[in-house]
């Protein structure tokens, strides 16, 4: 499978690295508006450079894609691969509009291709430990997830893109936000049904840069997630509490069981944790390519979206958002949810 990345920032290099590692792909091409950040990732393993993913796309250098872009940018990157009868791992958030989401879905089926959502958390060495204890029973059912984590959206610590609202549809809720609601309603088990939440605009940027929600389960699970820029020390931490226990999750450190007052560490985190789940997600994405089912199916990352739109409107509203069934100006997009 002739791999190409569509942006070369952040997480591509991990995209390539997985692609060196898996027999069966090879790294063709790399586009970047800027050539050079697209040749830093794309010369190691002597992939074509581009700075026009259309080209790349036309020029037939590649059979799948990774858009690894500006969230808003995802919708037209899709449907352009789809054109190509170019399959798809589209990084998180799916999109910013569940609209697109569902325009997304309905041109890759229309022309046969696969499409992925990347969600890395599913692919977590602590994450799966964490679905292994959950799964053995000691624990019973979950109960109530609290999920905290640091970020830094002060502005000039990103890239300009991340606080215009038109191209990330947002700040810290749909960037880092995605990432915990895709884990704690993985964990809890259910989708959400009602979602209560405040954010907070400081250091003068034009997006949220703190933000804390509510979001009940279907199943009667609570969780609660709180994103704040600018700590003292970077936190990513879930804590998972369950009818027999606890369970405290770091990617830095690992999973950690408590039952009644005995401490037990089912993961110790490794320098090669990152890469190694990348490199997982990328080896479902190409069996998915193939015929499998995926790790993550369309309908969750669909519903993270709409879980981080229903925190906006509750932010902006003052009052918690009801999910499932009809909302006011959505009624057509429930039933694919």
């Amino acid at each position: 499978m002739r791999l190409g990345i569509i942006g070369a920032g952040a997480v591509a290099v991990l995209h390539a690295e997985g692609a060196a590692i898996i027999d069966g792909i090879e790294l063709s091409a790399v586009c970047d508006l800027k050539a050079d950040i697209a040749a830093k990732v794309a010369d190691p393993w002597g992939a074509a450079v581009y700075t026009d993913y259309r080209q790349m796309l036309d020029d037939d250098v590649v059979d799948a894609v990774v858009i690894n872009t500006p969230h808003s940018l995802h919708k037209e990157m899709v449907l352009a691969a789809a054109a190509h009868g170019v399959h798809v791992l589209v990084e998180k958030p799916m999109a910013t509009t569940v609209a697109d989401c569902v325009a997304m879905e309905e041109a890759c089926a229309a022309a046969h291709v696969v499409m992925v959502v990347g969600l890395i958390q599913h692919f977590m060495a602590e994450k799966l430990a964490l679905r292994a204890v959950l799964a053995s029973g000691k624990l019973g059912a979950v109960l109530l997830v609290h999920d905290y984590r640091s970020t830094d959206y002060r502005p000039g610590t990103r890239a300009g893109w991340f606080f215009d609202k038109a191209i990330s549809g947002g700040g810290a809720f749909i960037n880092i936000g995605a990432h915990c609601l895709d884990r704690s309603i993985w964990i809890g088990g259910a989708q959400a049904v009602r979602v209560t939440a405040a954010t907070l605009n400081r250091f003068g940027a034009k997006v949220e840069t703190d933000g804390s929600m509510e979001v009940l389960l279907a199943n009667g699970v609570q969780v609660r997630i709180t994103i704040v820029s600018d700590t003292p020390r970077n936190v990513d931490e879930m804590l998972v509490v369950c009818e027999n226990g606890t369970v405290i999750v770091d990617p830095r450190s690992g999973t950690f069981v408590e039952i009644d007052g005995k401490h037990t560490q089912v993961h110790a985190s490794t320098g090669d944790d990152i890469q190694n789940a990348f490199t997982a997600q990328l080896q479902d994405f190409a069996a998915a390519v193939a015929g499998a089912a995926p790790t993550v199916d369309g309908a969750h990352a669909k519903h993270v979206v709409e879980v981080v739109l229903a925190a906006y409107e509750s932010a902006e509203s003052g009052h918690p958002v009801q999910l499932g069934g009809s909302r006011a100006g959505d009624v057509s997009l429930q039933g694919a949810l």
